[in-house]
């Protein structure tokens, strides 16, 4: 054990692993966000899959101790393994019940979509065979393998080499794989985009599995208490049947609206309002809910304050403000200059003059304008010409982030309101259009284009007009509000700005 590791483990400052039953209250800086709304849902009695988390701090032992965890840590994970084990009545590495686990990043600060995560870790060859003995359900057990061999492959072997048939291995790998994520570019471009700062580093929690993935009554969503584009207050997300967590985040599928749930399952959609109703008076503000479904079981995974549009945050806020949730000093506090900024430049299509080249879905309001391009080596190459871009993917992932930050707009094939390039684009004010069909990565090479963040609209070059933003009753409730703040950013929205 190094000296650090001796030094925090001896002092008690922060233990190596925190189980997170709710007993305890936690703190975001510790336990990282995604354990710390883990914690909090479990101790309001929400339907959550037990987890463990090493907490932010051991992210630098694990740096300082040359990118390895220290004896004394795994010592405590292999522990906290065991009480995931009673809590689940399966075994970790072993049949006849196999415990399969995800090994999930979070730090401090909501990062959606930068770090990494490994889902259904434990299973082995043996294991897959067991798995589906015990479920009478071969196929099942072979997705999930070979969901697991494409996830681990990719996130901790780097594409290299084979998954390792001990599950402990596997367990050891991956938590160094989601603490060596902390250091890479796309979250360095995020940290510095949001001026988050180096920060301590990111917590590691391993929660038990349910799997979306099991049947037609199970799934996988994403859920806002509002409406995180216009921040109209009512339900809103999207939802995969049959299938996990990482399909509907990434945008590789595109995921159906929550509100078809009313008709096909009223019942379920019931409980996501009240989850959603219970959350958001939680946080005092939107919230995003992760959720899985196994065999009609619903299960809370995630949840934080929302990522929202600039137009979005006015409205939020105002409107919390209105209902007596939020004092006003924590309303304007939730208005920032970048916003105001979003604000000032947005523009609406005034005039069609053409047919659109294709329609998406609007996933982040805003017109842009700009050359397509679909790498980054593209997007630096045509910014340094002082030209503006639109990124065209099939759709985004983490790795796309630095490019995005380049762009006037983004565009993807696939993917939906809850993907990679809505969440992102949303929290930065970027146009973006998602799941606009396929092909246009290559028919629209070497083009011209306008995207309308809104109506998901995709134009050639010269076919709309555009006219500065419409007059907001939000906007301007909020500058009101603002009265005795003469230094808020918001002033910089003059009614002849608008």
């Amino acid at each position: 054990m190094t000296s650090s590791t001796s030094t925090l483990s001896q002092a008690g400052d922060v233990p190596f692993v925190v189980h997170l039953d709710g007993s305890q209250p936690g703190d975001r800086e510790v336990l990282g966000g995604k354990a710390y709304s883990v914690n909090h849902m479990r101790r309001i009695g929400l339907p959550v899959p037990p987890a463990f988390t090493l907490p932010t701090a051991v992210c630098g032992l694990y740096h300082a101790n040359g990118r390895a965890l220290p004896d004394a840590a795994w010592d405590d994970v292999v522990e906290a393994i065991r009480a995931l084990e009673k809590d689940t009545g399966r075994t970790f590495g072993r049949g006849p019940s196999p415990l399969l686990v995800s090994v999930r990043s979070g730090a401090a600060q909501s990062m959606p979509g930068m770090m990494d995560t490994v889902l259904n870790l434990g299973l082995t060859p043996d294991l897959v065979d067991a798995l589906a003995s015990e479920s009478g359900d071969p196929a099942w057990a072979q997705d999930t393998w070979d969901r697991f061999q494409r996830c681990y492959s990719d996130i901790v072997l780097n594409g290299e080499g084979t998954v390792p048939v001990d599950a402990w291995e596997q367990l050891r790998s991956a938590v160094g794989a989601v603490f060596d994520s902390w250091t890479n570019e796309r979250v360095r471009a995020y940290r510095e985009r949001h001026v988050l700062g180096t920060g301590g580093g990111t917590a590691v929690t391993v929660q038990a599995m349910v799997f979306g993935n099991r049947d037609d009554q199970s799934g996988t969503g994403v859920l806002f208490s509002r409406d995180p584009s216009t921040g109209e207050p009512t339900i809103f997300g999207e939802w995969l049947a049959n299938a996990q967590g990482e399909d509907v985040v990434s945008g590789e599928k595109t995921p159906t609206p929550l509100t078809d749930l009313v008709e096909s399952n009223p019942v379920l959609h019931a409980d996501l309002c009240r989850i959603a109703e219970t959350l958001e008076a939680e946080y005092r503000d939107l919230v995003d809910v992760e959720f899985t479904v196994e065999q009609g079981r619903l299960y809370v995974l995630q949840s934080r304050a929302g990522k929202r549009s600039p137009h979005a945050s006015v409205r939020i806020a105002v409107d919390l403000f209105e209902a007596g949730t939020i004092t006003a000093e924590e309303a304007l506090s939730r208005v920032s200059s970048d916003h105001v900024d979003s604000l000032a430049n947005a523009s609406l299509i005034e005039k069609e003059d053409g047919e659109a080249l294709a329609i998406g879905l609007g996933a982040s309001p805003g017109v842009a304008t700009g050359h397509v391009a679909h790498t980054f080596e593209e997007v630096l190459a045509l910014v340094g010409q002082g030209e503006s871009v639109i990124l065209v993917r099939t759709f985004t992932a983490p790795d796309d982030v630095p490019a995005m930050f380049q762009s006037a707009g983004v565009l993807t094939e696939v993917g939906g309101a809850t993907s990679h390039a809505a969440l992102v684009c949303r929290e930065i004010g970027l146009p973006c259009v998602v799941g606009a069909g396929p092909g246009l990565v290559g028919s629209l090479a070497g083009s011209v284009i306008t995207i309308d963040g809104t109506t998901g609209k995709v134009y050639s070059e010269g076919t709309v007009n555009t006219s500065p933003v419409a007059h907001d009753p939000h906007v301007l409730r909020m500058i009101a509000l603002a009265a005795d703040d003469a230094e808020h950013p918001i002033h910089r929205l003059a009614v002849d700005q608008l």
